[in-house]
């Protein structure tokens, strides 16, 4: 069975708890070459707040997918292509890795289970707001992160590993650790991504990178110089 994102280079995430950059719009967004759109961020995140980005970019021919952080914020929508679920593989809370769930299987009769898919995260940046939420152990090796990626395709099926640094950027020696571990599953990655070069080096990596703190700081200019990066690492390696 093939997945949408194993096509992906680079995956735009909107916080719907943040502004666009003035005079830009969710228009410009989908403009930017980018293959998908993930809508979704840690704190302060509400229904309305997700609402709001569905619809606004709804409109357009790039994929939606929400990522919610609790499963009070979750959107029934037609409009979106689908959920990606985050477990944290490397939480000291277990919430995190299965509590969540449970309570959202719990809460939401008739899950739509063909548009719902886990990304298993490993969160590395102490400093990050989802690390503090999760209580996340990111003390980890490049040999610690390989593991994870490969516990999590091999013995959790995950089809999705996510190597989140948000808020910095990562060790490429880590995150090229957990690609080498996988055989089937695609690696994201997030975190610190904000140039062409900074995308060139981590698209090497990772088979799509995860742009989003960049989106509402910088604007969509700078986004698409990473669009431009993500794809000619991929078209380099392509070409090895």
């Amino acid at each position: 069975m093939s997945y949408p994102w194993e096509d992906w280079d680079h995956i735009t995430k909107i916080d719907p708890d943040k502004d666009l950059v003035d005079g830009e719009t969710f228009e410009d967004v989908c403009e930017t070459g980018t293959d998908a759109l993930e809508i979704g961020g840690t704190l302060d995140i509400t229904e309305e707040k997700m609402e709001r980005v569905i619809e606004a970019t709804s409109k357009y021919d790039v994929p939606i997918y929400q990522e919610p952080s609790n499963p009070g914020v979750v959107i029934d929508d037609d409009a979106l292509d689908g959920y990606l679920i985050p477990t944290v593989f490397n939480a000291s809370d277990s919430f995190w890795i299965t509590g969540a769930h449970k309570e959202w299987v719990r809460i939401e009769d008739g899950l739509d289970w063909d548009r719902t898919h886990t990304e298993a995260y490993i969160v590395l940046n102490p400093e990050s707001s989802v690390a503090e939420y999760t209580d996340a152990d990111t003390d980890q090796s490049a040999d610690d992160v390989a593991s994870f990626a490969r516990v999590a395709e091999k013995m959790f099926g995950q089809k999705i590993i996510y190597v989140e640094y948000s808020g910095t950027y990562g060790d490429p020696e880590k995150v090229g650790a957990a690609h080498d571990a996988l055989d089937d599953a695609t690696l994201f990655y997030g975190g610190g991504i904000h140039d062409y070069e900074s995308a060139y080096e981590m698209g090497q990596h990772a088979d799509a990178i995860v742009v989003g703190n960049l989106l509402h700081d910088e604007g969509v200019d700078a986004v698409r110089e990473t669009v431009e990066g993500a794809k000619d690492a991929t078209a380099e390696l392509v070409a090895e």
